[in-house]
């Protein structure tokens, strides 16, 4: 019975050995092919992502191209309205030159008038915002000549000004959008280095499935900075929003010259927006929204004040400046102009918002695929992309709970990580080889790759 009991002990205490030994280097090799084979499907399925996020960013460059043609025609469109109103201008400030005198003596007494008139007929109509009303006119008539011409709140000097804030801002938003081309190009092309290099690497029927090798390194070399390398790099998103609050800084600027859309419940209380104004203003319709946007547009009474009127018809050595061709010439262009101008805005806005959301879009397949393009410079070992140094086999406290496994891997040719596998997983499970790879990739993504 002792023998027994002798040979009982130390099948157990073989066992428990058995339990604790560590695989061969035979079977270490396995295990790390295996955890390969995960790696490979893993960095395929990234690099198909990444050519999707490469369709993307050319869809977005056919739209960006419409978007050029249209802004480049509404452009050279709108510039030939505002020479054509600057020569206008010139000629009906030359006529009116030898009265000038005589003008701004009646369009100093003229302006109070205007602006009373303008407030009267707003408050009797509207419930409120004449104070708001009554300081914008006053500020567009003190930045106004007699001989002024205003269409929908603008006169060549605020389009001027204008233009040369979208020109600014399409060029802000231009760089914006070639930063974000590059680094979806740098991102594509790093994916290609290490499709190119596993595909060598490996057997000659590995990755090839639905994706191909484009054909873009047939194509001139062009120098790639990829963004994960740039400190300041926070996502292709974060590019454009600073260019949206900059363009509702600049389409605001001119609040001063159209009126404001703010609340003034807190100056005069509640505002009937939808009331419409039609007299004196001729055949125009304003609401009170809109005339407190435009107060410039009070300037259309000019004919309910005496000296106003009279600046309308005042004499230059035999000419009426206003009352000729010229200033109807002048409406026109001015008119063409302003109207090309918010043309120009509203193309330019369009744009805007959809680079906002397509750079969402690409951050998305960023995020999920765009690790593998940082493998470009780390996957040059002949040694395997996956290699397990070490496995342990911990002891456990729990006599009824399998002990954890410690693990020391290599992966790319990136510093040894040592981590702990569950030990209901042992080395020999087939499982073990791919969970040990998932979490060192896993690990990788967190140490390499810009969130």
């Amino acid at each position: 019975m002792r023998v027994c009991w002798s040979v009982l002990g130390l099948s157990l205490l073989y066992i428990s050995a058995e339990c604790l030994l560590p695989p061969s280097k035979e079977e270490l090799q396995q295990i790390s092919e295996n955890g390969e084979k995960y790696l490979d499907k893993e960095i395929e399925n990234a690099i198909n992502g990444v050519k999707e996020m490469k369709t993307v960013m050319e869809k977005s460059d056919q739209n960006h191209k419409k978007f050029l043609s249209s802004l480049e025609e509404t452009k050279i469109q709108k510039e030939e309205a505002l020479k054509a109103a600057q020569e206008m201008e010139e000629k009906l400030d030359e006529e009116q030159r030898v009265c000038n005198d005589s003008m701004q003596a009646l369009w100093e007494e003229c302006k109070p008038c205007l602006k009373n008139t303008c407030i009267k007929f707003y408050s009797r109509t509207c419930s409120s915002g004449s104070g708001l009303v009554g300081r914008q006119l006053e500020q567009v008539l003190n930045r106004t000549s007699p001989i002024s011409i205003w269409i929908n709140g603008q006169n060549i000097d605020t389009l001027e000004k204008e233009d040369q804030q979208q020109s600014q801002h399409f060029q802000d938003l231009e760089k914006r959008y070639g930063e974000v081309a590059d680094g979806v190009d740098s991102i594509f092309m790093d994916s290609m280095k290490v499709f190119d290099h596993m595909r060598s690497f490996h057997q000659p029927n590995i990755f090839v499935g639905p994706y191909r090798m484009p054909s873009i390194f047939s194509q001139p070399a062009r120098v790639y900075r990829s963004p994960f390398q740039d400190p300041e790099f926070h996502g292709f998103h974060n590019m454009f929003q600073p260019m949206m609050q900059m363009a509702r800084n600049i389409f605001g600027s001119f609040e001063p010259y159209m009126g404001s859309d703010m609340d003034l419940t807190n100056e005069d209380g509640a505002v009937n927006e939808d009331v419409i104004m039609t007299k004196p203003f001729g055949d125009d319709k304003m609401t009170c929204r809109e005339i407190r946007r435009n107060s410039a547009g009070c300037i259309k009474l000019r004919g309910e004040c005496e000296k106003c009127r009279e600046i309308q018809h005042i004499d230059c050595s035999g000419k009426k400046p206003l009352e000729g061709p010229l200033k109807e010439e002048l409406e026109q262009a001015l008119a063409r102009a302003e109207r090309f101008t918010q043309e120009y805005n509203k193309i330019l806005k369009h744009f805007e918002e959809e680079m906002f959301n397509t750079s969402k879009l690409l951050d998305m397949f960023n995020k999920q695929f765009g690790w593998v393009s940082s493998l470009a410079n780390h996957t040059k070992s002949d040694d395997g992309i996956f290699k397990i140094q070490a496995i342990i086999s911990k002891s456990s406290e729990d006599s009824e709970k399998p002990a954890d496994t410690k693990v020391s891997v290599r992966l790319f040719d990136e510093p040894e990580m040592s981590f702990t596998v569950p030990g209901d997983i042992p080395w020999n499970d087939p499982k073990f080889s791919e969970i040990t790879a998932k979490e060192a990739l896993e690990r990788y993504k967190q140490n390499t790759v810009v969130a």
